[in-house]
């Protein structure tokens, strides 16, 4: 794949094999970001919690049209993609679900909380329930260690967490 100049680009320009185009807000977005840094690939990470806030998650065609837009290989933005946990390369539910597995967690009662939160939603990890309300992931840690086992609901932490509570917590996210 050759690049375009991010100088001469336009969004025509920026419409990838798969169609995918960007938007052009996201568009001039990652275009700051890159601004601030001397290296136009350290803004890979930016623009694809860019894409992925617009979709919910970072289709293939969104990593050509990223790269055109910084002015860097497609491979450089593939692999800051593959790299992080928290930027989704497939579609995700509305809302997503980290439950840390870490040892403080796992310690304090993850595998019950797993195993309800399971048979809750009908799903496993990395599966996302039928009416694409909710996908499970796990997560090495969210840093909660001191309120295990925890668990995340897009940007809200919780825990500790039991089982029983799972009900009262889920309907809360429609």
């Amino acid at each position: 794949m050759s690049q375009i100049p991010v100088s001469h680009s336009t969004p025509t320009d920026l419409i990838a094999s798969d169609g995918f185009q960007l938007h052009e807000d996201d568009r001039r977005a990652m275009l700051t970001e890159r601004e601030h840094y001397e290296q136009p690939q350290a803004a890979c990470i930016e623009a694809l919690k860019i894409v992925q806030k617009r979709h919910g998650w970072v289709p293939d065609g969104a990593i050509v049209a990223i790269a055109n837009t910084l002015g860097v290989g497609a491979g450089a933005v593939e692999g800051v993609a593959t790299f992080y946990s928290l930027i989704f390369r497939q579609p995700v539910g509305r809302h997503v679900i980290l439950l840390c597995d870490s040892s403080s967690c796992f310690l304090t009662g993850y595998e019950e909380l797993s195993e309800a939160l399971s048979q809750r939603l009908g799903i496993g990890f990395g599966q996302t329930t039928g009416d694409g309300r909710f996908t499970l992931l796990p997560v090495c840690c969210l840093g909660a260690c001191d309120r295990g086992p925890a668990m995340m609901i897009g940007n809200d932490t919780f825990g500790p967490i039991a089982a029983d509570d799972l009900g009262e917590l889920l309907e809360a996210y429609p």
